[in-house]
């Protein structure tokens, strides 16, 4: 085979590991619009204090010390011991519930049968406010987080190599390893919405609420519900984010990207969130690998916002969404 064709297979297979981590954004914003429609601004905020809390939590370092520090003239920085990153991952998810737990009860009840500008107006007011906490309790120096997965942060690159038509190609091992979570978180959101009370009683939600609230079917504890499993996404998509790059506070505007990926997938869709993120993935590379040469590179910084547009124009409900008919 030719070894450019080769070569844009390597290039799709890259595009469709990068496609994985940009749906693990995009999960989240979708669980949260399909229950509650709200559109959550503060998703890629969440997942930064995430990755925050468990570096944090297993490094062992005291909240607010550097606030504690410059207050009292200490000198606290550590507890002295370091958490295991499994005890570390678990305790992280319990922040993460505590947190959806605070939104909905000091927030999000009061803002009941509001206009949905002022709910996506709270959510970006929570999301300046949780980047400040998360950089009054652990400081905004960039992280290294390491969890066990392969690091993209080091001086190396750890990648898997394999031979197939006598070409090598090239994979990011934690491209790999995020692939693999991926496809386990998905199975289990789907097992959890099919089989279980909680995930039949968040689908009547997410159907009508009227109808939900008339069968007993209590609206706080499924937006509480709702809100800690896109806190754990979250969490699951700081770790491949942060693992890959540092945690440091551009972590949060991977919220942007998923921007593309609701759009063409559907904002009420999980396997819309799933393909969407795997055609901006492939199609970013490609581009980039096929064109990108012949107006000078970047193209990957603008390529899924063109193509958003696009799919705004002509179907703007997305591959996957529902179109809204209204009568008037």
């Amino acid at each position: 085979m030719p070894e450019q064709f080769l070569f844009a297979m390597e290039v799709i297979l890259n595009g469709l590991m990068a496609g994985v981590l940009y749906a693990l954004v995009a999960l989240g914003f979708v669980l949260i619009f399909k229950a509650s429609g709200i559109f959550n601004y503060a998703q890629g905020v969440m997942a930064l204090f995430a990755a925050l809390t468990l570096v944090g939590i297993m490094d062992g370092q005291i909240p607010f010390s550097h606030i504690i520090n410059a207050t009292f003239g200490t000198e606290l920085h550590h507890f002295g011991w370091h958490v295991p990153a499994l005890l570390a991952i678990i305790l992280t998810a319990g922040v993460m519930v505590i947190f959806a737990w605070l939104v909905q009860r000091y927030i999000f009840r009061h803002l009941v049968n509001q206009e949905p500008i002022i709910l996506f107006m709270a959510t970006i007011g929570l999301a300046y406010f949780l980047e400040g906490v998360g950089d009054l309790m652990w400081g905004s120096d960039i992280k290294k987080l390491d969890v066990g997965l392969p690091q993209g942060i080091n001086e190396w690159i750890d990648v898997t190599t394999f031979e197939a038509f006598g070409y090598g190609f090239f994979i990011d091992n934690l491209d790999i390893s995020a692939t693999i979570v991926a496809v386990f978180l998905v199975a289990a959101l789907i097992i959890f919405s099919q089989y279980t009370k909680q995930g039949r009683a968040l689908r009547a939600v997410a159907d009508d609420h009227q109808a939900a609230l008339s069968v007993g079917i209590s609206l706080n504890f499924i937006w509480v519900l709702v809100w800690s499993i896109a806190g754990f996404v979250a969490l699951v998509a700081g770790i491949m984010w942060g693992a890959k790059s540092g945690v440091q506070f551009s972590l949060s505007l991977i919220a942007l990207k998923a921007l593309p990926v609701l759009m063409l997938g559907g904002f009420t869709s999980i396997p819309g969130a799933i393909v969407g993120g795997l055609i901006i993935g492939v199609g970013e590379k490609l581009f980039e690998f096929l064109i990108g040469p012949m107006v000078g590179g970047a193209t990957e910084n603008w390529f899924a916002y063109v193509l958003a547009l696009l799919f705004l124009v002509f179907r703007p409900q997305g591959l996957f969404g529902e179109k809204i008919i209204e009568r008037v």
